[in-house]
């Protein structure tokens, strides 16, 4: 007689499947539930032959006991019910599975003259009860996820007996639609042992909504979006509604496209209302999966995370803001950054066709005996969130016009009948009591967490898994989200993401299993919402629609570097003397502190930053000199100086206040300095380039003490870092930046670190020919530590020099006229060239000639920004100029008085997408407002672009004509 599956299962088989000190729900003889059905399902296990198909019904197949035992609890349930379930229980099986698969070709136990066949014999034969008794994690996986399944469709189709009437009448018209043709589950996130929202389709096609959690939150949304309604005229759809105590149905809202780009703009003037709403109620979540495009309708189908706490945010006064802020919403765009480039999942991204920028799970050789595991983007879902006109998707930034004109509609509405919102008989008052979503974390760390600890090692033992899930631990540094571990680790492992809710009158939370966790949040989400409400004005109605223009540059597109259009003719230029340069530098300052965000003495601002310089992202600034705070607070220090003006020296100090607490961070995780790198404009040089001027220009000691300790924190990551060789990220940059240090504060431990970094550049092999990133900044860094390093008689100068003269003759000569910059074009050769009198300038009179007239002849650029604009061009002239050069001095003359005339008749156009307004150094007002101080004061402005001081001035020389 041969014994039963469950005869061969050892007594205490399911004991590694128990964490330790949990309490399991037990079954009779003493066994988990999950072990107890394992069991029974394992007992009816029998060899069957694969009828063919994909690896993950193959893998259905070979777990269909388990369906099986699952379908036998209830007729009701069918084999659409079993198909869900078997690819569920596929996909959790799948990384064991496919081990045990490779274990068996190895051992040549796979029979089959193809690999597909050796593949197939695989799935009829598996030994199901081997395969528990191996991995009982994994069958305690197995086992939830089928009893948690069984249950939860039990559960809807008896809600749905019960509510059938009502949901014919108030959701379907009145009109019978015939019996139930599927149930599709499966849709969102599962929560609470597997449930998750659900679409029923009938026989005549029409579908509903199930939700497993109650809607009175969304049906009061609707009365509150009827009140905003009424004063704003714009006809906005909210689905109806069947509220429940324990669920609710919604009725389903479809993809339709519009007839005209006329009902796109009215979709995009009511979404722009829209996120006037969202943002005075605190919502959030609101991604491109939350949102349907109903022809000129944009239709919010879940509305759970209004009144969202926000907690956890750093001191940080920009980051608080955007925290708050119309960004917090998420229908703008959100674009997530990864290794494989941007997709933006914003409620009005979620691109047809793109990949997930990280890599995911994915098989190669997919149904063979050769199936194994690899990483690679996964496509992303398909999105009804965007609307379109014959077929064709319309670009959200196209319409921003009207994005903007509803946003103003729907704040100016807020704002004029706030009081009917306020107080204890306002329309926000009835939220008080209704759940909300609480969501602490990223969801996808929790999909991450699921996905990855199915990893074989985890499924032996309850150890194993716990060790893979802890992570949590470390991710939670605040008290608030270390209370909520435990209660994310029980919903992990019922393998459901984690759920946990509030009550907007309230600051405690409620897990997934019901449990209150009291006075956690610092305040409750309607104390938030109504000090919001009531501190809408102007002001803040101008923030926002800056965060909305921002937002909507930041869209996924290429970044070009190169120089832009010029400004549009007739332009009247302007008398570039001295005092209307500096009056024009502080007209910009004054709006780069209307940008700032202060808090508590410290200011920071929130911009558009070039991230690893492919991607715009809206972001509370950083460190680095480019895009970071340090840059607008040399810009604001610079002006200070020269005009007296107290106000801009202390924005300027407060700015890098938090200074200090990042060098700490450095020195005490080298791995995050060394990320940070060595360069001039993302790295630690610029930091501690920007340190050395701001303690000259502020006279303040204690920022000397922390360029000291800026400098041994680049010293320990040269030491142990590989950065590139160029000016903005690597070497070069850091070895202008030394040198710029050494030369204003004589502090030894730069001029040290200058002379290892040129010992790195001498084997370095840059690529590209541009200043920024290629052989023109590398050699022009060389060079300028050779002029040094003669003076001070070091071995290295002549190496140095003679490499540094090849990359600069090279690209000089080779250089094209049709991109000006002087990040990669012409003007940045100019100044690598021309940035050093040892250079033979007359050898190249002709040719650098020829360059001038091809910069003076273009017309002035759109994009006045240090990087790829008008003033990075006009830094080769006034290089140039410096040193003598006549022709250079009288068009940097022309320009200059030009950039004037830009700023009065268009003003001050950075270099970001559609020339928003940024507060930046490099692409930004910072930069802008740096240059015209370089134009009237270059005795007192030294170039930034090339990391110069007043110490170490170029000398002048005859004039080369």
């Amino acid at each position: 007689m041969i014994p039963s599956a469950v005869d061969r299962l050892p007594a205490s088989w399911w004991h590694r499947g128990v964490r330790g000190g949990s309490h399991e729900l037990v079954a009779p003889r003493g066994r988990p539930a999950w072990a107890a059905f394992v069991e029974r399902a394992t007992a009816t296990a029998a060899h069957a032959t694969f009828p063919g198909g994909d690896w993950d019904e193959a893998f259905a197949f070979a777990l269909r006991p388990l369906v099986d035992a699952a379908r036998a609890q209830d007729a009701r349930l069918d084999d659409d019910f079993g198909r869900r379930l078997g690819l569920r229980l596929a996909r959790l099986a799948a990384r064991a599975l496919v081990l045990e698969l490779n274990l068996e070709r190895l051992a040549h136990r796979l029979v089959g003259e193809t690999p597909q066949e050796r593949f197939a014999h695989f799935v009829q034969h598996l030994d199901l009860a081997d395969l528990v008794a191996k991995y009982p994690v994994l069958a305690r996986l197995l086992g939830q996820a089928c009893l948690h399944a069984v249950a939860a469709h039990r559960e809807l189709l008896d809600r749905f007996a019960a509510d059938r009437g009502t949901i014919v009448r108030t959701l379907l018209d009145g009109r019978d639609p015939g019996r139930v043709a599927q149930v599709e589950t499966g849709r969102g996130d599962a929560h609470q042992h597997g449930r998750s929202v659900a679409v029923l389709t009938f026989e005549d096609g029409r579908r509903v909504v199930y939700k497993p959690r109650p809607v009175a939150l969304h049906a009061r949304f609707g009365e509150l979006v009827a009140w905003f309604d009424g004063h704003t005229r714009l006809g906005l759809r909210v689905p109806r509604a069947v509220a429940r105590e324990t669920h609710g149905w919604l009725e389903f809202v479809d993809q339709a496209p519009c007839a005209d780009v006329t009902e796109v703009g009215r979709f995009y003037h009511r979404l722009g209302a829209l996120i006037a709403l969202l943002y005075a109620v605190d919502g959030t979540d609101m991604h491109y999966e939350n949102l349907i495009a109903a022809g000129d309708q944009p239709v919010l189908v879940d509305v759970e995370t209004l009144f969202h706490p926000t907690v956890g945010i750093p001191a940080d006064p920009a980051v608080r803001a955007l925290a708050r802020s119309v960004h917090r919403t998420a229908v703008l765009p959100r674009v997530l950054l990864g290794e494989h480039g941007a997709l933006d999942i914003g409620g009005m991204g979620g691109d047809h066709g793109e990949l997930f920028p990280a890599d995911g799970v994915a098989w190669l050789n997919p149904g063979t005996d050769r199936m194994r595991l690899v990483r690679r983007p996964a496509p992303m879902p398909p999105a009804r969130n965007r609307p379109s006109v014959a077929g064709v998707e319309a670009e959200p930034a196209d319409y921003q016009g009207a994005l903007l004109a509803g946003f103003r509609t729907g704040y100016d509405a807020l704002f004029d009948h706030r009081a009917e919102l306020l107080g204890d008989d306002g329309l926000l008052a009835g939220f008080a009591d209704l759940p909300v979503r609480f969501v602490p974390r990223m969801t996808q760390l929790y999909a991450t967490l699921l996905d990855e600890s199915t990893h074989p090692d985890a499924l032996r033992g309850a150890p194993d898994r716990d060790l893979a899930l802890d992570v949590l631990w470390d991710e939670s540094a605040e008290d608030a989200l270390r209370a909520l571990v435990p209660h994310e680790l029980t919903d992990l492992w019922a393998g459901d993401v984690p759920l946990f809710t509030t009550r907007p009158g309230s600051r405690d939370v409620w897990s997934a299993g019901g449990e209150r966790l009291p006075d956690l949040l610092p305040e409750s989400g309607l104390e938030a919402v109504a000090r919001k409400v009531a501190a809408l004005d102007e002001v803040d109605r101008h923030d926002q629609q800056w965060l909305i223009s921002a937002a909507l540059a930041s869209r996924p597109r290429p970044v070009d570097h190169r120089s832009g259009a010029g400004v549009p003719a007739p332009l009247e230029a302007g008398i570039p003397d001295p005092q209307r340069l500096l009056v024009a530098a502080c007209g910009i300052a004054d709006e780069v502190l209307a940008r700032a965000s202060t808090d508590g003495g410290r200011v920071n601002w929130v911009g558009l930053e070039l991230v690893d310089d492919r991607h715009w992202a809206v972001a509370a600034m950083g460190a680095g000199l480019s895009n970071g705070y340090p840059g607008v607070a040399l810009f604001l220090a610079q002006l200070g100086a020269l005009t007296g003006a107290g106000r801009y020296t202390a924005f300027a100090r407060e700015a890098i206040a938090p200074v200090p607490g990042l060098l700490r961070s450095f020195a005490a995780d080298t791995e995050l300095a060394v990320a940070v790198g060595s360069g001039a404009f993302h790295g630690l040089g610029g930091i501690c380039y920007a340190l050395a001027r701001l303690s000259t220009l502020l006279q303040d000691d204690e920022i000397t003490g922390w360029l000291a300790e800026a400098v041994a924190v680049a010293e320990q990551v040269e030491a142990v870092g590989e950065d590139p060789a160029n000016i903005v990220e690597g070497w070069a940059g850091g070895l202008a930046a030394m040198l710029a240090v050494h030369a204003e504060t004589g502090l030894p431990a730069a001029e040290r670190l200058a002379r290892r970094y040129a010992a790195r550049l001498i084997a370095a092999n840059p690529g590209g020919d541009g200043f920024a990133r290629g052989r023109a900044g590398v050699g022009w860094a060389m060079l300028r530590y050779a002029r040094h390093a003669r003076d001070q008689r070091h071995g290295v100068a002549g190496r140095a020099n003679l490499r540094a003269d090849h990359a600069l003759r090279q690209r000089l000569l080779d250089v094209g006229e049709a991109d000006h910059s002087w990040c990669s074009g012409l003007s940045g050769a100019v100044l690598a060239h021309a940035a050093h009198p040892d250079q033979p300038v007359d050898t190249y009179t002709l040719h650098l000639d020829r360059c001038l007239n091809a910069l003076a002849v273009h017309e002035p650029l759109r994009d006045l920004s240090l990087c790829h604009g008008e003033l990075g061009v006009l830094e080769s002239l006034a290089v140039l100029a410096e040193r003598g050069h006549d022709l250079a001095t009288a068009m940097l003359t022309r320009r200059a008085g030009l950039v004037l005339g830009a700023i009065d008749q268009y003003g001050a156009r950075c270099a970001t997408p559609g020339g928003v307004p940024s507060a930046g150094l490099l692409t930004g007002l910072s930069g802008i407002g740096y240059g015209l101080l370089r134009l009237g004061f270059p005795e007192r402005a030294p170039s930034v672009l090339l990391l110069e001081t007043p110490a170490n001035p170029y000398p002048r020389k005859e004039n080369p004509r």
